[in-house]
């Protein structure tokens, strides 16, 4: 389309192109030309989307694998990420996720290198979880109560170790063999099952 006149729109678009820096036309150019590419060799898309289906199988197969995993050992369900998510969820519907987190917080205080932090964390998990009448108190007896309030003066990495040790006992004895009963779980473990054997089958 060519028009010389005056307020042409053609002629107003050429002086505006025009007005650009070589480079950046360069650059168009050369989009146009990578875009005529891609669009001419279709197998391209194929073989990228065959390669992440592939990637996506091996993850689903590996899911499958840990949820079943999990009614092996209480230890196997809280070496799993997927598994505390999913134990964590279930204890909301009992109302007793405090346990799980209490668990969770002494695992990262194990890892606390700095005493001032040590000790700032240690007193913020007592008043959390541990001390009579805590926002989110866990279930545990006066005795092992009273020994961590004494373990607070001198705070150490293992100043929880005992409280922790029995809300894990309390979770694996109490709310672990009902998640392992719950509908949601008996939901992902045939799901897993049936991922298994449609593997085998195309194997």
């Amino acid at each position: 389309m060519s028009c010389w006149m005056p307020g042409c729109p053609a002629l107003s678009m050429c002086r505006e192109l025009a007005a650009l820096p070589i480079t950046c036309l360069e650059r168009a150019k050369d989009l146009k030309t990578r875009l005529g590419i891609l669009l001419h060799k279709p197998e391209l898309g194929h073989r990228i989307g065959t390669s992440s289906k592939l990637q996506l199988g091996s993850r689903q197969r590996d899911s499958s694998r840990e949820v079943l995993e999990w009614r092996e050992s209480f230890d196997q369900l809280l070496k799993s990420k997927s598994g505390v998510t999913a134990f964590h969820t279930f204890l909301k519907t009992e109302f007793s996720e405090e346990n799980l987190d209490f668990w969770l917080a002494c695992e990262d205080f194990k890892k606390t290198r700095s005493k001032t932090k040590l000790a700032s964390k240690a007193n913020r998990i007592f008043e959390e979880f541990v001390q009579s009448e805590a926002p989110r108190e866990v279930n545990i007896d006066h005795e092992t109560r009273e020994i961590t309030r004494k373990n607070l003066s001198g705070a150490t990495s293992a100043c929880f170790n005992e409280a922790q040790a029995k809300t894990r006992t309390l979770m694996e004895k109490d709310s672990y063999p009902r998640f392992l009963k719950s509908a949601s779980y008996q939901d992902m473990t045939k799901q897993a099952t049936s991922r298994g054997m449609s593997k085998r089958s195309h194997t």
